[in-house]
């Protein structure tokens, strides 16, 4: 029970991450207008798409990889901490608030995930 709940809880962030990310990379005009340096764009949406098959990967064993768990922590806190900041700079719009407030979500769900596997690492062996 503990180990489906990791499962779905990083197969649920991998997907919800796919859909947010991968439209992204035909959307440059509008998500980075007068971006003076596109590849910057471009290549921080395909390391966040890197990090959904991290997601998906661990997905499938969250016991092997439980120490990446907080990793994947690390990951979504840099969105929760930089977002509002720069808002608060006013740098960004309001609407990346949403997406600090999902990360935050699936932060809190990856600590969850992480403590609720926690004693099965050496139950399994791994």
């Amino acid at each position: 029970m503990k180990m489906n709940f990791a499962r779905w809880v990083f197969r649920i962030a991998a997907v919800y991450g796919i859909i947010i990310l991968a439209p992204m990379l035909f959307l440059e005009r509008q998500m980075a207008p007068g971006a003076v340096h596109p590849v910057f764009f471009y290549a921080w949406v395909s390391v966040g798409l890197a990090w959904q098959i991290l997601f998906i990967v661990l997905s499938m064993n969250p016991i092997r990889y439980r120490p990446m768990m907080l990793v994947c922590v690390l990951q979504k806190a840099t969105a929760v901490i930089t977002i509002p900041w720069l808002w608060g700079l006013g740098r960004v719009g309001g609407t990346w608030l949403g997406a600090a407030a999902s990360d935050l979500v699936f932060a809190v769900l990856f600590l969850f995930a992480y403590r609720a596997t926690r004693g099965l690492m050496r139950a399994d062996g791994a």
